[in-house]
């Protein structure tokens, strides 16, 4: 999608998001409050720690044309509002970001995360995935938690239950495929939440994970616009919205190598959701 319709829609959602009738992000802060909370895991091992995922031999020898077959998830309950922030003792943090894998963005992002040893959450969209698998394999080897933000980044507001799903599988399996896990969290582009979105996102065990603070690197404001958003929003629990792709976003690469040290010396732990097992 084109930068100046990815402007369009974003200011869209953000002055009439209400005429949506979607469970919104904002809405989910400003109505709720602290409406529902995800668990949180202690800082995953680095990558020499993580044991590389073994090939089955049905994937060795497969008995049909069509693959291995999918995981079957792991139905949850369907909620009504996404997460947006998550739950424990101290001073943690979850650091997301969406659009991606871009590769003239996602590695330097990578890059900074492993020098300060912290995880992080990417949501990416599954025609970037099928381009650029290396770099979602390297997120899940170096403890990243990998999520899903359909295939082509739709207002999801806009589509059938078959074309939301569509986009939802799809995405899903192309994670797999890179790595071999499915992912067991969803953003809905935009922030666009509605019953389907939620009821489906369950089905296929997904999480609905939204955010706290909006760094909104996305309408590049500046390296230190965006440094300040995240610094003057940073709170146990907040859940810090970025972008590695969609935008020229070297002004977010440039902006988290200054604030990511500056609030681990401040005394913030980043985390990641527990895995389910």
């Amino acid at each position: 999608m084109q930068k100046d319709q990815l402007l369009t829609r974003r200011r869209m959602l953000l002055t009439g998001g209400a005429a949506l009738g979607a469970a919104g992000t904002a809405g989910a802060v400003l109505a709720g409050g602290a409406q529902d909370s995800a668990g949180i895991a202690d800082p995953a091992p680095g990558p020499q720690a993580r044991q590389a995922l073994k090939p089955s031999a049905f994937r060795l020898q497969p008995l049909t044309a069509y693959g291995p077959p999918r995981a079957v998830p792991h139905r949850l309950r369907v909620r009504k509002e996404p997460i947006v922030h998550i739950s424990g003792r101290g001073r943690h943090m979850m650091l997301t970001f969406d659009d991606g894998p871009d590769p003239d963005y996602t590695p330097h992002i990578l890059d900074t995360l492993a020098k300060y040893d912290v995880r992080a959450m990417f949501f990416v969209c599954g025609e970037r995935v099928v381009d650029n698998k290396e770099l979602v394999t390297r997120m899940a080897d170096e403890g990243h938690a990998v999520g899903n933000h359909t295939w082509t980044h739709p207002l999801l507001t806009t589509l059938n239950r078959r074309q939301i799903h569509s986009e939802m599988k799809r995405t899903s399996d192309a994670v797999e495929d890179a790595y071999g896990e499915r992912p067991q969290w969803f953003r809905a582009p935009y922030g666009a939440w509605n019953r389907a979105v939620f009821q489906l996102g369950a089905d296929m065990g997904m999480e609905p994970m939204a955010w706290t603070v909006d760094t909104t690197d996305w309408m590049e404001p500046g390296t230190g616009a965006i440094v300040d958003r995240v610094e003057h929003g940073a709170a146990p629990g907040v859940v810090v919205l970025s972008h590695d792709a969609g935008g020229d976003r070297s002004q977010t690469v440039r902006a988290i190598r200054e604030w990511l040290p500056r609030l681990l010396d401040s005394g913030y732990h980043m985390t990641v959701p527990r895995r389910r097992v």
